[in-house]
């Protein structure tokens, strides 16, 4: 019997390469994300490529009705959902005061509040059939302050937070909580949050296969969390080590533009 996985922020990035490697693996694929022709796209070379069973939901997790829109037609397509991935997030960049509020909730609404919904509503199905798992999008912003990115490095300390006491939670149910933790990515992440000057993400930067291949197999070793890369590795380590105040000015000097 084929298993299901329902990923979010399935349309580009470290979410389509995930969404490839579940079908290479023969999942049937939940793809959910704001862009319904690129959401077709994958469906069609998920379905040609490895011949697996695909349900595209065109949702914008920004909006609080797209949870149980997203819930309401998994249930009525009477698929089972055995692999949740909260993928989908953006960021929000510049100085607090400055930054749109609309903006920053809605961030939330889809880093956060959507995350924790989903969870909450899949996570049920699968304490029944006790099995499952779950993989939720963090990155190496959870271990630090962000200063001119304040409320999304908080929003990933959140996700870091709840998926750690999470995976605790449903020790022994045959339910596993991984945490994908990694540094900035080559993908469209920093258009979206109009920080392409910022020297955090100057340089060469890891590709999102890459990543998601680490996720996919901590996911399938059952991790807490993964971090990719031995320099973000390190990254929690010297953090702990190391003065509050420094953390906080190193990370406010990457997040600053690079002089052009």
């Amino acid at each position: 019997m084929s298993k299901t996985a329902l990923i979010t922020g399935a349309s580009g990035g470290i979410g389509y390469e995930l969404a490839l490697l579940f079908a290479q693996d023969r999942y049937d694929c939940i793809l959910v994300a704001r862009s319904q022709d690129k959401l077709k796209d994958l469906a069609s070379r998920l379905e040609s490529e490895f011949r697996v069973k695909t349900l595209v939901l065109a949702k914008d997790l920004s909006k609080p009705a797209s949870i149980d829109e997203i819930y309401e037609e998994v249930t009525a397509a009477t698929m089972t959902v055995d692999v949740l991935v909260n993928n989908a997030g953006f960021p929000v960049y510049g100085r607090f005061v400055e930054t749109d509020l609309q903006a920053e909730l809605e961030m939330l609404q889809v880093n956060v509040v959507a995350l924790t919904a989903l969870t909450k509503l899949f996570v049920r199905g699968m304490l029944e059939r006790h099995y499952g798992r779950v993989l939720n999008l963090a990155s190496t912003a959870a271990f630090v302050p962000g200063p001119l990115m304040a409320v999304y490095y908080a929003s990933k300390a959140y996700v870091l937070s709840f998926s750690e006491a999470l995976g605790n939670e449903l020790k022994d149910t045959g339910i596993t909580v991984t945490t994908l933790a990694p540094g900035a990515t080559r993908t469209g992440f920093q258009e979206r949050g109009k920080m392409e000057d910022a020297r955090l993400v100057k340089g060469t930067l890891p590709d999102p296969a890459s990543v998601a291949l680490a996720g996919y197999r901590g996911l399938m070793a059952g991790k807490s969390i993964v971090i990719p890369g031995l320099g973000n590795r390190l990254l929690p380590v010297v953090v702990r080590l190391s003065p509050r105040r420094i953390v906080t000015r190193v990370s406010r000097r990457l997040l600053e533009q690079a002089p052009r």
